[in-house]
């Protein structure tokens, strides 16, 4: 049987935008939350000491670090001053004693798909080592905005793949990936590679003023998607990153109150499907998998 111990919870601070640091781990505490995933411009109005102190003193876990890189240029930065940028990043995440580092890959930026591919590449072969030593992987995490010229799970895994180091991993956004997630049911090697699951929901297709919508407010079903994951093997992060309008209306309060609510609800979700597979030997048939 899960236990509750198998959930690894974090609020996003990109999901509370408008609230510092403080405000955001007095707030997540309130609602049960123990894990941030930092967002690292809200520490620059923080010495590293001043930052841990505060996480120490609210008993927060860091989930994880995001986003440096943009190794393309697409920025207007140098690949040479966005791998300096990531190694500021491993290093705060190993100060933090935090285990996940999240990289942005840039737009293609006016280069072909391949050249892109073997800039993302040679970033990682350098970074990977620099990482391991201080404890820490690499996760390389598909998009479908701007901000990434890998947009599908199956690119992501051909980079990994390419690069061939062990502590590099995938961290996939439920809100973009949800029908790709679906086609690797079964492929174990696939899920083993997953560090992190973020989680918004949506309504319809993907477009550029899609909004990430809270859990449950839109049409994915997150909780078939959470399942597949957990029936799959996966025990990594969940990561809570809702943006826009709506969140914005209803205001962050409400948002941490429905997400605490989501999250009990899967959790008596999976308590039972742990309790019926130590009754049953076969998985539970994807048919099952996708109630609203």
């Amino acid at each position: 049987m899960l236990s509750s111990a198998s959930l690894r919870i974090a609020i996003s601070q990109l999901a509370t935008l408008r609230w510092g640091l403080a405000e955001e781990l007095c707030h997540y505490t309130e609602h049960g939350f123990d894990a941030i995933s930092l967002w690292r411009p809200k520490l620059s109005d923080f010495y590293l000491y001043e930052a841990r102190e505060l996480l120490d003193s609210a008993g927060m876990r860091v989930s994880s670090v995001q986003w440096p890189g943009g190794f393309t240029g697409s920025e207007g930065q140098t690949f040479r001053e966005s791998l300096e940028d990531a190694y500021e990043a491993i290093d705060l995440a190993e100060q933090l004693d935090c285990p996940l580092v999240v990289l942005r890959t840039g737009s293609r930026a006016g280069h072909t798909l391949s050249h892109a591919r073997r800039l993302i590449r040679l970033a990682i072969e350098e970074l990977a080592p620099a990482a391991e030593a201080a404890g820490v992987t690499l996760v390389v995490k598909p998009s479908q905005d701007e901000a990434s010229f890998l947009t599908t799970l199956g690119d992501a895994l051909t980079i990994l793949e390419d690069s061939d180091c062990p502590n590099v991993g995938l961290a996939i956004d439920l809100w973009s990936c949800s029908e790709e997630l679906i086609s690797f049911q079964g492929s174990r090697s696939v899920f083993e590679r997953i560090k992190i699951a973020s989680v918004a929901d949506r309504v319809d297709g993907i477009s550029s003023g899609c909004e990430r919508l809270p859990p449950g407010v839109g049409d994915l079903p997150l909780t078939g998607l959470l399942r597949l994951l957990f029936e799959s093997g996966y025990r990594g992060e969940i990561e809570f990153d809702p943006v826009g309008q709506t969140v914005s209306s209803m205001g962050y309060e409400e948002l941490l109150a429905s997400i605490r609510r989501y999250v009990d609800d899967f959790q008596n979700d999976i308590n039972v499907i742990g309790s019926n597979a130590c009754r049953s030997a076969y998985p539970l048939p994807m048919a099952g998998a996708f109630p609203r």
